[in-house]
C-alpha cells in the first residue's frame, strides 16, 4: 500500500494531487420508505447497492414512486456498504439506497474517466470501510480519497487508450469463455456416450473371454431402451444400499474433524475450502447412522441435487443433505456409479423423481426406483479408466482456462494502474494543468456554495418576514 502510495505521489508533468471531493460531487443515497417500492415498474429504477451491479450498468429488480436521492444518467455508482468500493455506471435517472453513492465529475471530467479511477483505487477505498457487523464507508472518507488528476486533454486520451485495450481484452476473455463451455459439453456427451455402450464398443469384440452378461430385473416405472450385448437394467435400491443423513446438524467447533456439507461435493469431488469442523464428542454423537467404507459415495440429496463423489480417505462427519451410497461389489463397480450418477441421462432421471417447490430435493424412497444401467464388472472397470483419462484431460485444459481468466483480471488491473501512474499514453506539454481544472473546479464550487447560501438567507428572511411586521 505505501509503494502504491509513494508512485502517485510521483505524477506526471502537468498533473497534480486531489481529493475525490474536488473533483467529483458525491451524492450519498438515502432509502425511501418501503411503502414507496414496487416491482411493476412505477416510479424511477431503484438500486440498492452491488446486487443489482452488472459488469457495466446495474439492472433494475424495483422502482420508487417517491425517491428521495437521486443519481443521474452517467454517474458512477460505488457501492459503499458490504461490500465496499465496487462500481457501475448509472444508465437512466435513478433512485438510489443507502449502500450506494452516485460520483459525478465536475469541471468536464468524464463519466468514463471518474469509473477507471475509481477501479483502480477499489481495493485503497474499501480498506477506508469500517464496521463490526459489515463493512461501511461514510462520506467524508469518501471526499477524501486522494486521487491522482490528469489534465483534461490527457484524461481523454486515457480512456481512449483504455477502452481499446480492455476492448482486445474481453475479446480473449470471451473465448476462454467459450472453451470451457465446450469442455463443459465435451464431458457431458463423453458421459452420455459412455452409458449407451459405445466408448468401449470395440473393446468388447476384443474382450468377449472377460466379460460376464448381468441378469437383473427390469424397472417397472420406465421402459428401457436396448441395451449393449450383456448389459442390464436395474432398481437403483437392488444394488446399492442407501444410508440417508437426514437429521440435526452438529455444533460446530474450530478445529476437529471435517464435516462435508453438499457445497464440499461439486463434479465428482470433494472440495476442501470452505470445510467446517465437529468435535469428537459432536462426531460420535451424530454419526449413528453408519460410517462410510472405502469406496462408498457421497451424494447430495438438495441444494443442489445430484451431486456425488468419492469419500474421502480421512474420517469425516456427514451434513443433513447428503447420502452415503454402498454399491454392490458383486455387481456394481463405485466409479462406474459415479460417473454413471454424473451423466446427463441419469441426472435426468433424478430431477424426474424431484420434489419441492422452493427447492427440488429427493429422498432415498424416491431414488430407490430409478432405473440403472449395469454392465458386466470389467466392462465397468474398462468405462471407468476411459472416462478417467478423458476427464483428466478436460480438467487439464479447465485448469489452463482457469489461470487465462486470473491473468486477464491482473492484466486488467496492470493496465489501470500504468494509466493513473501515466504511463499508458505520452504526456502532452501543450495540454492545460490539472492545477487549472483543479482552480476553475474550485471556484465554481465555491461560487455554487454562495448561491445556495444566498438562496437560503433569502428564504429564511421571508420565512421570518411572513411572522415578523
Amino acid at each position: 500500500m505505501k509503494e502504491s502510495q509513494s508512485r502517485l505521489e510521483q505524477l506526471p508533468p502537468g498533473w497534480a494531487h486531489a481529493q475525490l471531493g474536488d473533483i467529483a460531487e458525491v451524492i450519498l443515497g438515502q432509502s425511501p420508505p418501503s411503502s414507496t417500492y414496487n416491482e411493476s415498474g412505477k416510479g424511477l429504477p431503484f438500486y440498492q447497492g452491488k446486487l443489482e451491479f452488472g459488469k457495466l450498468c446495474p439492472t433494475p429488480r424495483k422502482w420508487c414512486a417517491a425517491p428521495i436521492k437521486i443519481a443521474e444518467k452517467g454517474d458512477v455508482l460505488i457501492s459503499v456498504r458490504a461490500p465496499v468500493g465496487p462500481t457501475n455506471i448509472c444508465p437512466e435517472k435513478s433512485c438510489i439506497g443507502r449502500g450506494l453513492a452516485a460520483i459525478r465529475g465536475l469541471g468536464g471530467i468524464g463519466t468514463l474517466f471518474v469509473l477507471y479511477l475509481l477501479r483502480v483505487l477499489e481495493s485503497e477505498i474499501a480498506r477506508k470501510g469500517t464496521g463490526t457487523t459489515f463493512s461501511a464507508i461514510g462520506g467524508g472518507q469518501l471526499r477524501g480519497v486522494k486521487v491522482p488528476l490528469p489534465p483534461l486533454n490527457e484524461q481523454v486520451r486515457i480512456v481512449a487508450r483504455l477502452e481499446e485495450l480492455f476492448a482486445r481484452l474481453d475479446v480473449g476473455v470471451e473465448e476462454l469463455q467459450k472453451v470451457k463451455a465446450q469442455l463443459k459439453r465435451y464431458r457431458q456427451a463423453v458421459l452420455k456416450y459412455a452409458f449407451e455402450g459405445k466408448l468401449t464398443e470395440e473393446w468388447r469384440k476384443t474382450h468377449k473371454d472377460q466379460i460376464e452378461p448381468q441378469i437383473l430385473f427390469q424397472s417397472e416405472d420406465v421402459a428401457v431402451p436396448k441395451l449393449p450385448e450383456n448389459w442390464a437394467s436395474a432398481r437403483f435400491g437392488d444394488v446399492t444400499k442407501i444410508i440417508d443423513y437426514r437429521g440435526r446438524t452438529p455444533p460446530f467447533s474450530s478445529q476437529g474433524i471435517p464435516h462435508i456439507r453438499s457445497s464440499n461435493v461439486r463434479d465428482g469431488r470433494i472440495l476442501l475450502s470452505g470445510l467446517k469442523y465437529v468435535s469428537k464428542e459432536a462426531f460420535d454423537k451424530y454419526m449413528t447412522r453408519g460410517l462410510p467404507h472405502t469406496n462408498d459415495l457421497l451424494f447430495t440429496t438438495e441444494a443442489p441435487l445430484g451431486e456425488v463423489a468419492l469419500v474421502p480417505e480421512f474420517a469425516f462427519s456427514l451434513a443433513q443433505r447428503l447420502m452415503i451410497l454402498r454399491p454392490q461389489k458383486a455387481v456394481l463397480n463405485s466409479k462406474f456409479l459415479l460417473y454413471q450418477i454424473m451423466s446427463p441421462e441419469f441426472q435426468g432421471r433424478l430431477r424426474g423423481k424431484g420434489t419441492g417447490t422452493t427447492v427440488t430435493g429427493v429422498s432415498s424412497r424416491n431414488l430407490k426406483p430409478i432405473r440403472i444401467l449395469v454392465a458386466p464388472l470389467a466392462e465397468q472397470e474398462k468405462i471407468g479408466e476411459e472416462i478417467e483419462k478423458v476427464i483428466s484431460i478436460i480438467e487439464t485444459m479447465d485448469s489452463m482456462v482457469g489461470t487465462g481468466f486470473r491473468q486477464a483480471v491482473r492484466l486488467r488491473q496492470s493496465i489501470l494502474k500504468s494509466a493513473f501512474e501515466g504511463k499508458l499514453v505520452p504526456q502532452d506539454p501543450s495540454d492545460e494543468p490539472a492545477e487549472r481544472l483543479l482552480g476553475r473546479v474550485r471556484a465554481d464550487k465555491a461560487k455554487s456554495k454562495g448561491e445556495k447560501d444566498t438562496n437560503r438567507r433569502n428564504k429564511s428572511q421571508l420565512e421570518l418576514s411572513t411572522y415578523v411586521k
